[in-house]
């Protein structure tokens, strides 16, 4: 089996930095099951491979099993995929040779262990049970843009229909040690097995690798019980501790925050000023059919209601609470049937792709993309602009150049405490401008609030069109 690893970061070779291992000779390492051989076929200032080559011994598997019968000469025990196959196998090869790697440790050079650099990963053949969709299910929320060619079974008997092995393409721009995190863990979750014993061991080392990114994931429960291998105990220890009492203790504390930062805003109006910048831009863009991403308690959604231009108003929201709030101060319940016509709310995550956002005329995502983990962004980014793709897109969020004017907010502070950056002007534009030539948009920059000479407005608003 074999997993190949590729950077264009500029030395490309310092992939071998991170790695631990040279570019210019090949590293061997006895494992117990076979061997695993790093070597690198590509070599260049400009781009460079690193690749993990694991040869299986099936013989010597079944020769050291000891079952309880003393037996293991079932023909399965010779006859299978897991000397060619990435499983379990792989995943203990990656935390073997490249242990410093995935820790994210580098004494050399741990700036850029820590920078998230351009990857690129193919696995030759991996198995997708649940296809090509859980494949991506499980991939793409975590940044990455996935391709995947499916081998048929034989293809000399192309009757006999595809089989479920893939070969896999991954990219994205991340921490090499997030990358190798997310192969180990998610490798023998597709395969959904593993070739050694289940314990309460691997709690621990789901909960170590899962740090940071596990939690928030859409497909949490169905990785944990994949990879710890459907025992029910372990699974829910895990999502126990994982989770913790996340309903309704996040969405309380999630409130609360949104209320200091509205606090922090208001002796400027600057929520209304939002609400009408993002009205005037909508309505300027003629669109008809609206999609609020981020909806929270429906504030933008009241005032859509009030202009029967847009027939077809649609708000979405990661909180089951917020959409609750939503629907209340919206009074859906009591709401004449025509104009209960015009709008729904849905739950759903930012990050995944979802067929119920194709279609729209317009897109608003109003002070929620600081809300998400930077390398998350670029699932977010092809979730909205490649697959939901609508003709305007409306983008606000926070000037960090601003809060020196808000008297109540302390020095190097964020406006809400759940930010996960805040961007200045300039860092805001190149993101747009990046967006807008990879998916065929045109955009433009708007201000929004009381404008300063030297810092800018409060709040910075894009707009992304379309032909």
């Amino acid at each position: 089996m074999l997993l190949t690893i590729t950077t264009t970061h500029k030395p490309a070779t310092d992939l071998g930095y991170l790695l631990h291992k040279s570019p210019f000779r090949v590293h061997s390492f006895e494992q117990v099951f076979g061997k695993a051989h790093v070597f690198y076929p590509e070599t260049t200032g400009e781009r460079c491979t690193a690749a993990l080559l694991l040869e299986i011994d099936p013989i010597g598997l079944v020769r050291d099993r000891r079952g309880p019968s003393g037996e293991g000469y079932a023909l399965e025990q010779y006859v299978n995929d897991r000397p060619y196959a990435a499983s379990s196998f792989l995943s203990v090869a990656i935390a073997r040779t490249f242990g410093t790697a995935i820790t994210g440790k580098s004494k050399e050079r741990q700036e850029l262990a820590d920078t998230p650099l351009a990857f690129e990963a193919q696995i030759s053949v991996l198995p997708c049970r649940g296809g090509e969709n859980l494949l991506r299910r499980l991939f793409e929320p975590l940044g990455y843009e996935v391709t995947a060619a499916r081998h048929p079974l034989d293809e000399k008997f192309p009757e006999w229909g595809e089989s479920p092995y893939y070969t896999v393409g991954l990219k994205g721009t991340l921490r090499l040690s997030d990358l190798l995190t997310h192969l180990y863990v998610l490798i023998p979750v597709l395969d959904d097995d593993k070739h050694y014993w289940v314990g309460d061991a691997e709690v621990e080392k789901l909960l170590r690798h899962g740090e940071g990114w596990l939690r928030e994931h859409p497909e949490r429960e169905l990785i944990t019980n994949r990879y710890l291998k459907h025992q029910k105990r372990l699974a829910r220890e895990a999502l126990s501790r994982l989770i913790g009492d996340e309903e309704p203790e996040a969405d309380e504390v999630a409130e609360t925050r949104a209320r200091e930062e509205e606090a922090i805003e208001k002796p400027i109006s600057l929520a209304d000023q939002r609400i009408g910048a993002v009205m005037a831009a909508l309505r300027s863009s003629g669109s008809k059919r609206v999609l609020d991403l981020g909806c929270g308690e429906g504030r933008l959604l009241r005032e859509l209601l009030k202009d029967k231009t847009f027939s077809d108003i649609v708000g979405m929201d990661v909180s089951h609470r917020a959409l609750e709030i939503a629907s209340q101060k919206l009074r859906l319940e009591d709401m004449p049937a025509m104009q209960k016509g015009r709008v729904r709310l849905i739950h759903g995550s930012l990050t995944y792709r979802d067929k119920r956002l194709s279609g729209f005329d317009a897109a608003t995502i109003v002070e929620v993309i600081e809300h998400q983990d930077p390398p998350r962004l670029s699932a977010f980014e092809r979730v909205l602009f490649e697959f939901a793709c609508p003709r305007t897109v409306v983008v606000t969020t926070p000037n960090v150049e601003y809060n020196v004017k808000f008297e109540t907010l302390p020095a190097g502070k964020f406006r809400h405490k759940d930010h996960r950056f805040e961007w200045t002007r300039g860092q805001f534009q190149n993101w747009a401008n990046g967006i807008a030539e990879r998916f065929g948009y045109a955009v433009r920059f708007l201000p929004i609030g009381p404008e300063d000479a030297s810092v800018g407005s409060p709040t910075q608003m894009g707009i992304f069109t379309r032909g």
